[in-house]
């Protein structure tokens, strides 16, 4: 076959029978040449050219050979090909988490620095100094590093088709999209500071109010952050004893810094009363709220989106039992 005919019936043939080295080599750089991400398994010497070629090889680490092996690029120690399933799986839910703490990042930086900028350019009082910015970074980085690490799959982590090798990490819509929870924090936390300050509530007060707040809201971004798809209530019902921890730890410290004079000196406070905590927290719950309602609305035209700019061609034909959106299996014997 020419290479274009050959590359016609890469895309409807499952199987290639009695196949030469130099054959399997033209049938990787065929389904290669459309777009495609290949993945060789071999275990013979005649595999070795493929196993190269292929954007990932993998080669038999029991059964199969030295020359194998060495032109491979990942090597199956116990020749169980549900190892690569497993390790696809682990590979999504690593992306993902990326993802996730990454738009987290970028959200909740958004009213961190526009609450420092707010008193420059309005003459407020500040709401901020750098002690207040010190305290909410120990609470930013366990949660990227920890929180989101610990995060599980997603339901539909192995129902995807494969995303194209080309997309960045941080897409447009995805920028949009953690803009738009930071500038609802933003919008929602600084009303509240300006309201407090027109009913004359003392300058610390209001900053303590307005903190706590932040704090709140920032839960928030978190437990939206959790998942792509699934529903806020999903969120809590999934377990990750990390993201707890560091929301007991992140309370305890606040009360602390309100309850202790020191620390509440130190840190410009006044005192919160219970009404305050109430508005605290109906303020955070409001941002998941609302968050939840645009995610609904925002996501699905988000992916619509991207479908249309980074359209995939159909996937190769596979075999029945496969769903061929998901991967494409061709067979060489």
């Amino acid at each position: 076959m020419s290479e274009t005919e050959l590359a016609q019936r890469v895309r409807s043939a499952a199987i290639f029978a009695r196949t030469m080295p130099e054959q399997k080599l033209r049938i990787v750089n065929a389904v290669k040449a459309s777009g495609e991400v290949v993945a060789m398994t071999g275990d013979g010497v005649n595999d070795a050219p493929a196993l190269k070629t292929a954007h990932i090889g993998i080669a038999m680490g029991g059964r199969g050979t030295d020359v194998a092996r060495e032109a491979a690029a990942l090597v199956l120690l116990d020749d169980d090909f549900t190892s690569i399933v497993g390790a696809i799986r682990l590979g999504r839910r690593i992306y993902d988490n990326l993802q996730k703490a990454m738009a987290y990042i970028l959200a909740v930086h958004v009213p961190i620095a526009g609450l420092a900028l707010l008193p420059l350019l309005f003459g407020l009082p500040l709401v901020f100094s750098p002690l207040h910015i010190a305290f909410l970074e120990m609470v930013i980085d366990p949660v990227c590093s920890i929180v989101f690490e610990a995060e599980g799959e997603e339901e539909d982590t192995m129902r995807r088709p494969p995303r194209d090798s080309a997309a960045p990490l941080v897409t447009a819509g995805f920028t949009v999209w953690s803009l738009l929870q930071g500038a609802l924090v933003l919008v929602l936390v600084a009303g509240l500071f300006v309201a407090a300050l027109r009913q004359e509530l003392p300058e610390p007060d209001a900053r303590s109010l307005a903190f706590a707040t932040l704090v709140a809201a920032n839960l928030g971004l978190v437990l939206i952050n959790r998942s792509h798809g699934t529903s806020v209530l999903a969120a809590f019902s999934r377990s990750n004893p990390a993201l707890w921890s560091v929301v007991v730890a992140t309370a305890a410290i606040l009360a602390a810094v309100v309850l202790i004079l020191l620390a509440r000196d130190l840190f410009h406070f006044g005192p919160l009363h219970g009404h305050d905590i109430a508005v605290a927290l109906g303020c955070g719950t409001a941002v998941l709220l609302l968050l939840e309602a645009a995610r609904k609305v925002f996501h699905p035209v988000r992916r619509a989106w991207q479908s249309l700019q980074n359209g995939r061609p159909p996937a190769i034909n596979c075999l029945p039992h496969f769903d061929c959106s998901k991967y494409s299996i061709i067979r060489t014997t």
